[in-house]
Protein backbone atom coordinates (compact mmCIF):
# COMPACT_ATOMS: atom_id res chain seq x y z
CA UNK A 1 0.00 0.00 0.00
CA UNK A 2 1.88 3.04 -1.27
CA UNK A 3 1.57 6.71 -0.36
CA UNK A 4 2.87 8.06 -3.69
CA UNK A 5 2.50 11.82 -4.01
CA UNK A 6 -0.14 11.91 -1.31
CA UNK A 7 0.00 13.16 2.25
CA UNK A 8 -0.17 10.04 4.41
CA UNK A 9 -3.06 9.54 6.80
CA UNK A 10 -1.61 8.80 10.23
CA UNK A 11 -3.64 6.17 12.07
CA UNK A 12 -3.02 6.01 15.82
CA UNK A 13 -3.26 2.61 17.48
CA UNK A 14 -3.33 2.06 21.24
CA UNK A 15 -2.80 -1.65 21.80
CA UNK A 16 -3.07 -4.03 24.74
CA UNK A 17 -2.95 -7.79 25.18
CA UNK A 18 -6.50 -8.54 24.02
CA UNK A 19 -7.72 -5.44 22.17
CA UNK A 20 -6.58 -2.34 20.33
CA UNK A 21 -8.19 1.03 19.66
CA UNK A 22 -7.54 2.73 16.33
CA UNK A 23 -8.11 6.39 15.49
CA UNK A 24 -8.55 6.92 11.72
CA UNK A 25 -8.52 10.50 10.36
CA UNK A 26 -11.82 11.37 8.66
CA UNK A 27 -12.92 14.85 7.52
CA UNK A 28 -10.86 16.68 10.13
CA UNK A 29 -11.98 14.36 12.95
CA UNK A 30 -11.30 10.78 13.94
CA UNK A 31 -13.22 7.59 13.41
CA UNK A 32 -12.70 5.06 16.20
CA UNK A 33 -12.41 1.30 16.01
CA UNK A 34 -12.22 -1.09 18.97
CA UNK A 35 -10.95 -4.44 17.72
CA UNK A 36 -9.54 -7.69 19.01
CA UNK A 37 -5.77 -8.12 19.01
CA UNK A 38 -6.04 -11.15 16.70
CA UNK A 39 -6.20 -12.05 13.03
CA UNK A 40 -9.90 -11.14 12.79
CA UNK A 41 -9.29 -7.69 14.27
CA UNK A 42 -6.25 -7.19 12.04
CA UNK A 43 -8.36 -7.95 8.96
CA UNK A 44 -11.03 -5.42 9.95
CA UNK A 45 -8.37 -2.75 10.47
CA UNK A 46 -6.88 -3.55 7.07
CA UNK A 47 -10.29 -3.05 5.44
CA UNK A 48 -10.74 0.27 7.26
CA UNK A 49 -7.38 1.74 6.15
CA UNK A 50 -7.66 0.53 2.56
CA UNK A 51 -7.28 3.47 0.20
CA UNK A 52 -6.25 5.96 2.91
CA UNK A 53 -2.54 5.83 2.14
CA UNK A 54 -2.22 5.07 5.83
CA UNK A 55 0.75 5.05 8.14
CA UNK A 56 -0.21 3.10 11.24
CA UNK A 57 1.56 4.41 14.34
CA UNK A 58 1.97 2.07 17.32
CA UNK A 59 3.76 2.44 20.63
CA UNK A 60 6.57 0.00 21.43
CA UNK A 61 4.91 -0.98 24.70
CA UNK A 62 5.70 -4.56 25.58
CA UNK A 63 5.36 -7.34 22.99
CA UNK A 64 1.68 -6.75 22.15
CA UNK A 65 2.27 -4.53 19.11
CA UNK A 66 4.51 -7.00 17.28
CA UNK A 67 1.89 -9.29 15.72
CA UNK A 68 -0.12 -6.36 14.34
CA UNK A 69 3.02 -4.57 13.11
CA UNK A 70 4.20 -7.69 11.24
CA UNK A 71 0.73 -8.30 9.82
CA UNK A 72 0.35 -4.75 8.48
CA UNK A 73 3.87 -4.76 7.04
CA UNK A 74 3.19 -8.04 5.20
CA UNK A 75 0.03 -6.49 3.74
CA UNK A 76 1.97 -3.48 2.42
CA UNK A 77 0.75 -0.97 5.01
CA UNK A 78 3.41 1.42 6.29
CA UNK A 79 4.04 1.20 10.02
CA UNK A 80 5.84 3.43 12.51
CA UNK A 81 6.71 2.14 15.97
CA UNK A 82 7.42 4.93 18.45
CA UNK A 83 8.74 5.28 21.98
CA UNK A 84 5.84 5.57 24.50
CA UNK A 85 7.86 8.17 26.42
CA UNK A 86 8.00 10.41 23.34
CA UNK A 87 4.23 10.20 22.96
CA UNK A 88 3.75 10.95 26.66
CA UNK A 89 5.93 14.05 26.40
CA UNK A 90 3.97 15.10 23.31
CA UNK A 91 0.69 14.76 25.23
CA UNK A 92 2.08 16.84 28.09
CA UNK A 93 3.07 19.60 25.67
CA UNK A 94 -0.49 19.55 24.32
CA UNK A 95 -1.81 19.82 27.91
CA UNK A 96 -3.76 16.60 27.41
CA UNK A 97 -4.97 15.20 30.74
CA UNK A 98 -7.57 12.67 29.61
CA UNK A 99 -6.44 9.05 29.77
CA UNK A 100 -8.60 6.61 27.82
CA UNK A 101 -7.77 4.11 25.10
CA UNK A 102 -9.71 6.18 22.52
CA UNK A 103 -7.97 9.39 23.54
CA UNK A 104 -4.56 7.68 23.54
CA UNK A 105 -5.14 6.44 19.99
CA UNK A 106 -5.96 10.00 18.87
CA UNK A 107 -2.82 11.40 20.52
CA UNK A 108 -0.68 8.70 18.89
CA UNK A 109 -2.16 9.69 15.52
CA UNK A 110 -1.51 13.38 16.25
CA UNK A 111 2.05 12.54 17.26
CA UNK A 112 2.58 10.71 13.97
CA UNK A 113 1.18 13.60 11.94
CA UNK A 114 3.30 16.15 13.81
CA UNK A 115 6.60 14.26 14.15
CA UNK A 116 6.48 12.01 11.03
CA UNK A 117 8.46 9.19 12.70
CA UNK A 118 10.63 6.83 10.68
CA UNK A 119 9.02 3.85 9.04
CA UNK A 120 9.36 0.56 10.87
CA UNK A 121 11.02 -2.46 9.34
CA UNK A 122 10.66 -5.96 10.81
CA UNK A 123 13.75 -7.42 12.40
CA UNK A 124 15.39 -10.55 11.02
CA UNK A 125 14.29 -13.64 12.90
CA UNK A 126 17.71 -14.20 14.46
CA UNK A 127 17.60 -10.67 15.95
CA UNK A 128 14.32 -11.54 17.63
CA UNK A 129 15.82 -14.77 18.95
CA UNK A 130 18.85 -12.91 20.32
CA UNK A 131 16.66 -10.35 22.08
CA UNK A 132 14.54 -13.11 23.60
CA UNK A 133 17.64 -14.92 24.82
CA UNK A 134 19.02 -11.67 26.25
CA UNK A 135 15.78 -11.09 28.18
CA UNK A 136 15.94 -14.61 29.61
CA UNK A 137 19.63 -14.17 30.43
CA UNK A 138 19.00 -10.97 32.40
CA UNK A 139 16.25 -12.68 34.37
CA UNK A 140 18.51 -15.63 35.17
CA UNK A 141 21.33 -13.32 36.26
CA UNK A 142 18.99 -11.47 38.62
CA UNK A 143 17.79 -14.79 40.03
CA UNK A 144 21.36 -16.02 40.51
CA UNK A 145 22.34 -12.79 42.30
CA UNK A 146 19.30 -13.06 44.56
CA UNK A 147 20.05 -16.70 45.49
CA UNK A 148 23.69 -15.89 46.25
CA UNK A 149 22.70 -13.03 48.54
CA UNK A 150 20.16 -15.25 50.29
CA UNK A 151 22.79 -17.93 50.84
CA UNK A 152 25.28 -15.39 52.15
CA UNK A 153 22.72 -13.98 54.59
CA UNK A 154 21.66 -17.47 55.67
CA UNK A 155 25.21 -18.54 56.45
CA UNK A 156 25.68 -15.52 58.74
CA UNK A 157 22.84 -16.66 61.01
CA UNK A 158 23.70 -18.23 64.41
CA UNK A 159 21.85 -21.41 63.42
CA UNK A 160 21.66 -22.62 59.81
CA UNK A 161 19.17 -25.10 58.42
CA UNK A 162 20.99 -27.65 56.29
CA UNK A 163 18.04 -28.18 53.95
CA UNK A 164 17.71 -24.44 53.29
CA UNK A 165 21.41 -24.21 52.39
CA UNK A 166 21.24 -27.31 50.19
CA UNK A 167 18.18 -25.94 48.34
CA UNK A 168 19.83 -22.58 47.70
CA UNK A 169 23.05 -24.19 46.49
CA UNK A 170 21.05 -26.42 44.17
CA UNK A 171 19.17 -23.41 42.74
CA UNK A 172 22.45 -21.54 42.28
CA UNK A 173 23.94 -24.46 40.34
CA UNK A 174 20.82 -24.69 38.19
CA UNK A 175 20.82 -20.95 37.44
CA UNK A 176 24.53 -21.09 36.54
CA UNK A 177 23.87 -24.04 34.21
CA UNK A 178 20.97 -22.26 32.49
CA UNK A 179 23.02 -19.07 32.11
CA UNK A 180 25.82 -21.05 30.47
CA UNK A 181 23.40 -22.66 28.01
CA UNK A 182 21.74 -19.36 27.08
CA UNK A 183 25.11 -17.62 26.62
CA UNK A 184 26.30 -20.52 24.45
CA UNK A 185 23.20 -20.25 22.24
CA UNK A 186 23.65 -16.47 21.90
CA UNK A 187 27.29 -16.95 20.97
CA UNK A 188 26.36 -19.46 18.26
CA UNK A 189 23.77 -17.10 16.74
CA UNK A 190 26.20 -14.17 16.81
CA UNK A 191 28.96 -16.18 15.15
CA UNK A 192 26.54 -17.55 12.56
CA UNK A 193 25.00 -14.22 11.54
CA UNK A 194 27.44 -11.54 12.73
CA UNK A 195 30.78 -13.34 12.96
CA UNK A 196 32.86 -10.69 11.19
CA UNK A 197 31.11 -7.80 12.96
CA UNK A 198 31.65 -9.51 16.30
CA UNK A 199 35.39 -9.79 15.69
CA UNK A 200 35.59 -6.18 14.46
CA UNK A 201 33.94 -4.72 17.57
CA UNK A 202 35.91 -7.05 19.83
CA UNK A 203 39.15 -5.74 18.29
CA UNK A 204 38.70 -2.43 20.16
CA UNK A 205 40.95 -2.47 23.26
CA UNK A 206 38.72 -2.52 26.32
CA UNK A 207 35.69 -4.10 24.65
CA UNK A 208 35.57 -7.79 25.39
CA UNK A 209 33.44 -10.66 24.11
CA UNK A 210 30.45 -10.00 26.37
CA UNK A 211 30.31 -6.28 25.56
CA UNK A 212 30.68 -6.90 21.82
CA UNK A 213 27.89 -9.45 21.88
CA UNK A 214 25.54 -7.19 23.86
CA UNK A 215 26.16 -4.21 21.57
CA UNK A 216 25.31 -6.31 18.51
CA UNK A 217 22.12 -7.62 20.14
CA UNK A 218 20.94 -4.18 21.28
CA UNK A 219 21.69 -2.46 17.97
CA UNK A 220 20.44 -5.24 15.71
CA UNK A 221 23.90 -5.62 14.24
CA UNK A 222 24.40 -1.83 14.29
CA UNK A 223 21.49 -1.29 11.88
CA UNK A 224 19.03 0.43 14.23
CA UNK A 225 20.86 3.73 14.63
CA UNK A 226 22.02 6.19 11.97
CA UNK A 227 24.50 8.01 14.23
CA UNK A 228 26.55 7.14 17.29
CA UNK A 229 24.85 9.96 19.25
CA UNK A 230 21.50 8.25 18.83
CA UNK A 231 22.96 5.02 20.19
CA UNK A 232 24.51 6.89 23.13
CA UNK A 233 21.15 8.51 23.90
CA UNK A 234 19.38 5.12 23.68
CA UNK A 235 21.83 3.62 26.15
CA UNK A 236 21.13 6.46 28.58
CA UNK A 237 24.65 7.90 28.40
CA UNK A 238 23.81 11.41 27.18
CA UNK A 239 24.81 14.17 29.61
CA UNK A 240 21.97 16.04 31.29
CA UNK A 241 22.76 19.62 32.32
CA UNK A 242 20.77 21.10 35.23
CA UNK A 243 21.10 24.89 35.02
CA UNK A 244 18.68 27.80 35.10
CA UNK A 245 19.57 31.49 35.04
CA UNK A 246 22.49 32.55 37.19
CA UNK A 247 21.53 30.92 40.47
CA UNK A 248 20.70 27.30 39.65
CA UNK A 249 23.86 25.36 38.85
CA UNK A 250 23.20 21.68 39.39
CA UNK A 251 25.65 18.86 38.86
CA UNK A 252 25.82 17.40 35.37
CA UNK A 253 24.60 13.81 35.18
CA UNK A 254 23.97 11.21 32.54
CA UNK A 255 20.38 10.64 31.44
CA UNK A 256 19.71 7.11 32.69
CA UNK A 257 16.71 6.44 30.47
CA UNK A 258 18.32 3.50 28.75
CA UNK A 259 19.55 -0.05 29.30
CA UNK A 260 21.14 -0.37 32.71
CA UNK A 261 22.75 -3.76 32.00
CA UNK A 262 24.56 -2.40 28.94
CA UNK A 263 25.73 0.64 30.90
CA UNK A 264 27.12 -1.60 33.64
CA UNK A 265 29.07 -3.71 31.15
CA UNK A 266 30.43 -0.63 29.36
CA UNK A 267 31.42 0.96 32.65
CA UNK A 268 33.48 -2.13 33.55
CA UNK A 269 35.03 -2.00 30.06
CA UNK A 270 36.09 1.61 30.66
CA UNK A 271 38.41 0.48 33.48
CA UNK A 272 40.32 -1.68 31.02
CA UNK A 273 40.13 0.95 28.26
CA UNK A 274 41.96 3.61 30.28
CA UNK A 275 44.90 1.21 30.48
CA UNK A 276 45.04 -0.34 27.00
CA UNK A 277 43.10 1.97 24.65
CA UNK A 278 45.28 4.93 23.71
CA UNK A 279 42.45 7.31 22.77
CA UNK A 280 40.48 6.45 25.92
CA UNK A 281 43.56 6.74 28.12
CA UNK A 282 44.39 10.19 26.75
CA UNK A 283 40.78 11.35 27.16
CA UNK A 284 40.60 10.11 30.74
CA UNK A 285 43.92 11.68 31.76
CA UNK A 286 43.04 14.99 30.09
CA UNK A 287 39.71 15.24 31.92
CA UNK A 288 41.17 14.26 35.29
CA UNK A 289 44.01 16.77 34.87
CA UNK A 290 41.36 19.48 34.35
CA UNK A 291 39.83 18.64 37.72
CA UNK A 292 36.92 16.50 36.49
CA UNK A 293 35.72 13.74 38.79
CA UNK A 294 37.11 10.31 37.92
CA UNK A 295 33.60 8.88 37.59
CA UNK A 296 32.67 11.59 35.10
CA UNK A 297 35.87 10.92 33.17
CA UNK A 298 34.97 7.21 33.02
CA UNK A 299 31.53 8.06 31.61
CA UNK A 300 33.30 10.07 28.89
CA UNK A 301 35.44 7.01 28.19
CA UNK A 302 32.30 4.86 27.91
CA UNK A 303 30.94 7.29 25.33
CA UNK A 304 34.26 7.11 23.48
CA UNK A 305 34.07 3.31 23.40
CA UNK A 306 30.54 3.42 21.98
CA UNK A 307 31.69 5.92 19.34
CA UNK A 308 34.63 3.70 18.40
CA UNK A 309 32.41 0.61 18.21
CA UNK A 310 29.89 2.43 16.02
CA UNK A 311 32.64 3.64 13.65
CA UNK A 312 34.22 0.19 13.38
CA UNK A 313 30.84 -1.50 12.82
CA UNK A 314 29.55 0.92 10.21
CA UNK A 315 32.77 1.56 8.30
CA UNK A 316 34.25 -1.91 8.45
CA UNK A 317 37.79 -2.96 9.22
CA UNK A 318 39.28 -3.47 12.66
CA UNK A 319 40.56 -1.10 15.33
CA UNK A 320 43.84 0.62 14.53
CA UNK A 321 45.53 2.77 17.17
CA UNK A 322 46.70 5.37 14.64
CA UNK A 323 43.10 5.89 13.40
CA UNK A 324 42.31 7.78 16.60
Amino acid sequence: METTGKTPAYVGIDISKSFFDAALPQAGEYRHLHLGNDEKGFGKLLEAVEGLGAVCVLEASGPYYLRLAYYLHRQGVEVSVVNPLSVRRFCQMRMSRAKTDRKDAVMIAEYGKSETPDKWQPEPEHHLELKQLQTVLEGLQKTLHQHRRQLEALQEAPRVNRQAVASLKRMIREAEREIGQVEEQMQLLIEQHHGRLYEQVKSIPGIGSKCSLLLIVITGGFTRFSHHKKLIAYLGLSPRVYESGTSVKGRGRICKMGMSRMRQVLYVCSWSAIRCNKACKELYERLVSKGKAKKLALVAVVNKLVKQAFAIATKGGVYLEKSN
